[in-house]
C-alpha cells in the first residue's frame, strides 16, 4: 500500500442532487487507501451513514466528516507534525496529470480539491497544482480514481484492508466473495 497520507475534499455537495457521484467519490477514496473524505456544502449524514458500512463490511476505517469552511480549512491545513500537506486541485483546467505527478511532493500527505457545481476562484490560488486528468467534460469519480491510481504508483486498488469481514478474490467469471 501506498504510504502517501492522502486526503479527499468534496466541494459543493448538494444533498438532494449529488449523493451517487458523491458516495462514489468517497469509495474510490476508501478503497485507493485515502485516510480522509471531507464533505464541504450540504451536510449527508447518511453519505457517511453508507461509507461506515463499507467499512465495516470491507475494512479500512476512512475517516469522514463535514467540513462546514473548506476555504479556511485550506488555508490553515498542517499536518500531525505541523507540515502543510500539498494541495492539488482536480480541474479540467489544469496541467496534465500523467507529466505533473512526478513533481508533487508527497512527504507531508496530499489533499486532493474535487469540485462540485462551482468552485470558488480562492480554489485555484490556495491550491500547490491545479491538475487536468483531461481537458474534456468528464465525471469526477474517473478523475478521481486515475489521478489516486497514478499518485500511488499503480498501488491502490490491488491492497487488502485489515479487519474486513468480507474479501473480495478476482476471478475470471462469477462472484468470488470470502468471508473472513
Amino acid at each position: 500500500m501506498s504510504n502517501i497520507d492522502i486526503e479527499v475534499l468534496r466541494l459543493g455537495h448538494r444533498r438532494g442532487r449529488d449523493p451517487r457521484i458523491t458516495t462514489h467519490l468517497a469509495l474510490v477514496s476508501r478503497a485507493m487507501g485515502a485516510s480522509k473524505f471531507l464533505l464541504a456544502g450540504d451536510e449527508d449524514d447518511k453519505l457517511f451513514e453508507n461509507v461506515v458500512s463499507v467499512n465495516e463490511r470491507f475494512g479500512h476505517a476512512l475517516d469522514c466528516r463535514y467540513e462546514k469552511r473548506p476555504l479556511k480549512f485550506l488555508r490553515n491545513i498542517v499536518n500531525s507534525e505541523g507540515n502543510r500537506p500539498t494541495i492539488v486541485h482536480l480541474t479540467m483546467y489544469g496541467e496534465p496529470f500523467k507529466t505533473t505527478i512526478p513533481s508533487i511532493p508527497t512527504e507531508n500527505g496530499v489533499i486532493v480539491i474535487v469540485g462540485g457545481a462551482k468552485v470558488p476562484g480562492e480554489i485555484f490560488k490556495i491550491s500547490d497544482y491545479n491538475i487536468a486528468v483531461g481537458n474534456q467534460p468528464h465525471s469526477e469519480v474517473a478523475a478521481l480514481a486515475l489521478f489516486l491510481d497514478a499518485l500511488t504508483d499503480g498501488e491502490g486498488f490491488n491492497q487488502e484492508f485489515p479487519n474486513a469481514k468480507l474479501v473480495i478474490h478476482p476471478s475470471k467469471s462469477g462472484k468470488d466473495v470470502k468471508e473472513v
